[in-house]
């Protein structure tokens, strides 16, 4: 930690969220953000885990009462890596938005090759703000503009991780050209998905400086204003006190 802390510093990122991808795993995630005042944390239990405690809308309620956790996730819908019948994974997915829904905390998506039934459950459910619900981010956006559009009109965010700077990333570098700033954020998915000229290492928060190099690129437009946009989406999505931006 005292080398991934200060591999942040060094690049200027002020903050990170860790996010929790089963039950058993997040005493540690919660620790993680107690211990350190810039790093926040979610609870939420991952699609591609099949055989771990299946959490119960009251669980993820009673463990997100914490003022460090600050959002519901990783959850959502992956038909890539698991087959079969998947309605236990469609099930929980809907558990999560309504958590999401009592708590007022934010989602954190994950789709993967199910982003028809991705989208589908989400306004089924009230997940976006048009329909009473909280919103979030669709964490590392590997999709099609229409559903970036169609999570957008939810009120969602979009985040790109470092596989957008991949050379064979063009369709999705088409995306992220469209997407609006206001509702873009930034992310590493560490440890995987290192950005170029990283990729193929662990990668780490203080990574995700390449990622906002990229985009300022994609786009035309100075990375002090990528930086300042993301940074502002950050804190407006996930409801952090005005006076954390200045830590």
């Amino acid at each position: 930690m005292p080398e991934i802390l200060a591999k942040m510093a060094e690049n200027r990122v002020t903050h990170a969220l860790c996010v929790s991808v089963d039950l058993p795993d997040f005493p540690q995630v919660l620790e993680l953000a107690t211990t350190y005042p810039h790093i926040y944390a979610s609870v939420g239990v991952h699609p591609d885990y099949e055989d771990t405690p299946e959490p119960s809308v009251d669980d993820l309620i009673r463990l997100s009462d914490h003022p460090k956790i600050i959002a519901i996730g990783e959850t959502g819908l992956d038909y890539f890596r698991l087959k079969g019948d998947l309605e236990w994974q469609r099930e929980r997915f809907r558990r999560h938005i309504r958590a999401s829904r009592a708590t007022g905390k934010p989602l954190i998506i994950h789709t993967r090759a199910a982003s028809e039934d991705t989208i589908r459950i989400m306004r089924e459910e009230g997940a976006g703000t048009n329909a009473g619900g909280v919103g979030g981010v669709m964490h590392c956006f590997t999709e099609s503009l229409a559903v970036a559009e169609a999570a957008i009109e939810m009120g969602f965010y979009i985040s790109f991780s470092g596989i957008v700077t991949f050379k064979s990333a063009k369709d999705l570098q088409a995306v992220a050209l469209a997407v609006p700033m206001e509702r873009t954020l930034i992310e590493t998915d560490s440890p995987y998905l290192a950005p170029v000229p990283f990729r193929g290492r662990m990668n780490e928060p203080g990574l995700v400086v390449h990622v906002a190099e990229y985009l300022a690129n994609l786009k035309g437009m100075p990375i002090a204003e990528v930086a300042r946009q993301t940074t502002e989406n950050f804190f407006t999505l996930f409801k952090l006190p005005e006076e954390t931006t200045h830590a």
